[in-house]
């Protein structure tokens, strides 16, 4: 069944990249995005995890090259075979290794009972989203000062993107794990909410009030939507399987969450309907902006990685995807010819690009194939601890591989430095909290 699902998947991919070629761009369109979602259930049939990580690669990647395929902007154009190659590349090499992982995880019962018998300290997790959210609270505060404005309150429509100063903002944007840290602290209470201390509700309530306007106040709809995502995959870990009526009310809450707030921080950035629409260039000019806005999110990012393909001169060999080494030893001030590179987009108010972007830049297609396996093992390995530890903060680390994944459309999330002082703040939490002392809640 297994080798099945690839290979039907194979087939339709050679198939959907002919017809994209000849120009059918709808029935490419449709063969990739059957394929996403017949993998995607594949996963959740054998493991019934609705966040499962291959299953939201699969969804995601090939979905995302699947509403890409339909061309509807003039900013696209046809992929060239080396960019079709790579695409698929990076899923086979992910899945390969992350089939294999599994196999030998779930068939090794030794390993399988290597449970730590440590105990986790619930006191020390509510210490660290008060540490977290005054560190974050703090941070803000420090940038708004030096900087000498907020930018909700700009007219500048790119103000969210000067406000930031280099080291502190890492620490102003962690405010988007304070919600996610209290979903554990809530389910990992044995009592129940209602009955919870009137000091932790408190405490709770603030922290996440905090935690909620930093981002409004940046104007950050990605720090927003990542804040929600979060807290929502976090939620869904710890609950493991969930009822179709549950899943529904969460999506929907989520939903009637997220979509005002989006639309209120795009008017708060000054960004107009016309301002939008001459961005995008689409072929349908009388397409409403909530879905060219989306659509050319997910789209675009494609073409640009496309746009590489066709004009990269010469590779980096490693210097993209080692920024989070040139940004955290500040090395990136004092030589900035090692991260000084040109960025090949379709238009340079569209910067976004695809998970294998810097893969690409450094090593080619070669590059992209080691990169989708050391995305699989990572993946297989987060999976695998999630299954077995105590430590109920590993579904943080979780929940934020989802994320990615789900946005691998997005960026080079894995030669971000964000995402790894995310990992680094998680993991500090997670060895904080550990407890030695068994009779310590």
């Amino acid at each position: 069944m297994i080798y099945s699902m690839y290979a039907i998947y194979m087939i339709f991919y050679v198939i959907s990249a002919a017809l994209s070629s000849n120009g059918y761009y709808t029935l490419s369109a449709i063969l990739l995005c059957i394929s996403a979602v017949g993998l995607y259930v594949r996963r959740y049939r054998i493991h019934r995890n609705i966040i499962d990580l291959q299953g939201v690669f699969s969804l995601f990647w090939i979905g995302g090259q699947g509403i890409s395929c339909l061309k509807l902007s003039y900013l696209q154009v046809d992929w060239s075979i080396q960019t079709w190659v790579c695409f698929f590349l990076v899923y086979i090499g992910f899945c390969i290794v992350y089939e294999l992982y599994e196999r030998y995880f779930e068939n090794n019962k030794k390993y399988l009972n290597r449970v730590n018998k440590n105990k986790f300290s619930e006191k020390k997790l509510l210490n660290s989203i008060i540490i977290l959210t005054a560190i974050s609270v703090l941070c803000f505060i420090v940038e708004a000062l030096i900087l000498g404005f907020i930018p909700l309150f700009s007219s500048e429509p790119h103000a969210y993107s000067y406000f930031n100063i280099s080291g502190v903002h890492y620490f102003t944007v962690s405010c988007i794990l304070v919600p996610c840290l209290s979903v554990l602290f809530v389910m990992s209470d044995k009592k129940s909410l209602i009955s919870m201390s009137k000091a932790d509700k408190i405490i709770l309530i603030i922290s996440n009030i905090l935690a909620f306007i930093i981002p409004i106040l940046c104007v950050s709809r990605f720090q927003l939507m990542a804040m929600v995502l979060l807290t929502l995959f976090t939620f869904i870990s710890v609950l493991g399987e969930i009822s179709r009526k549950l899943l529904i009310r969460i999506l929907l809450g989520t939903v009637c969450l997220v979509v005002p707030l989006y639309i209120g921080l795009t008017v708060a950035r000054n960004h107009d309907v016309e301002y939008l629409n001459g961005i995008f260039e689409m072929k349908n000019t009388n397409m409403p902006i909530f879905i060219t806005q989306p659509y050319m999110y997910i789209a675009n990012n494609y073409d640009n990685f496309n746009c590489l393909v066709v004009q990269l001169t010469e590779h980096t060999y490693g210097l993209r995807m080692l920024f989070p080494v040139w940004a955290f030893s500040g090395l990136k001030f004092i030589k900035p010819e090692l991260v000084n590179f040109p960025i090949y987009v379709t238009k340079t108010e569209l910067t976004t690009v695809t998970l294998i972007y810097d893969a690409y830049y450094d090593f080619g297609v070669i590059g992209v194939f080691i990169f989708g396996i050391f995305c699989g093992i990572f993946s297989a390995v987060v999976s695998s601890f999630r299954k077995l530890h105590y430590n109920p903060v590993i579904h943080i680390l979780y929940a934020q591989t989802v994320m990615y994944f789900i946005l691998s459309f997005f960026t080079t999330w894995f030669s971000n430095p964000t995402t790894w002082f995310w990992y680094g703040v998680t993991l500090i939490i997670f060895i904080f909290c550990k407890s030695k002392n068994l009779s310590e809640k």
